[in-house]
C-alpha cells in the first residue's frame, strides 16, 4: 500500500496559529528521531545501534515486537525511516518531507509504504481505510508535539 497526505505547518490566513520556521520543525523532526517514545504510542524503548553522519540505526522496543529500522536523513529536508523486515513486521517505509510551496506556507508530506496491498474484498478496503486513518492521525498527533515542542523554547 502507498499512502500519503500533507499537514499544514503554516497558514498566513490564519492569524491565531503559530507560525514556525523550517528550522523549528527540522529540528522537532530530529527530535522524533533521537527520543520517539512520546511520538509512538506503545513504544517502550528506543535504542540507536550505530550512528553516521546522516544514517542511524535503531532498535524500537513495542514489548511484544521488537523491530529494527533504519532512518536517513537529508539536513532540513526530509526524513526517511525504512523498518527492516522480520518475523516481527513485514517491513515498511515512511519518508517525512518538510516542504514550502511558497514563503510563509509550510508543510509536511507524509509518505507511506507498505506491505499492505490494495483488497478487493470490502473487509480489506474498511481494514486499509482504518490503517489510512491510523497513520492520519498519528501524523496530526506528531505535528501537534512539533509544535509544543517549538512553543517550549526549541531554538528558531
Amino acid at each position: 500500500m502507498k499512502f500519503e497526505h500533507l499537514i499544514q505547518i503554516n497558514d498566513p490566513q490564519k492569524p491565531l496559529l503559530r507560525t514556525l520556521s523550517r528550522q523549528q520543525v527540522w529540528r522537532g523532526l530530529l527530535h522524533r528521531v533521537e527520543d520517539p517514545l512520546p511520538f509512538l504510542p506503545g513504544l517502550e524503548s528506543c535504542v540507536i545501534i550505530e550512528r553516521h553522519a546522516d544514517v542511524l540505526l535503531r532498535q524500537l522496543d513495542f514489548g511484544p515486537a521488537v523491530i529494527q529500522d533504519r532512518v536517513t536523513l537529508a539536513e532540513a529536508h526530509w526524513v526517511h525511516f525504512e523498518i527492516e523486515p522480520s518475523s516481527a513486521h513485514p517491513g515498511g517505509s515512511l519518508t517525512i518531507t518538510i516542504e514550502e510551496p511558497e514563503p510563509a506556507f509550510l508543510f509536511l508530506r507524509f509518505a507511506y509504504r507498505t506491505t499492505l496491498a490494495s483488497g478487493s474484498h470490502s473487509e480489506d478496503r474498511a481494514y486499509i481505510e482504518y490503517v489510512k486513518s491510523a497513520y492520519h492521525q498519528s501524523d496530526v498527533d506528531c505535528v501537534r508535539l512539533i509544535r509544543t515542542l517549538a512553543a517550549s523554547g526549541m531554538p528558531q
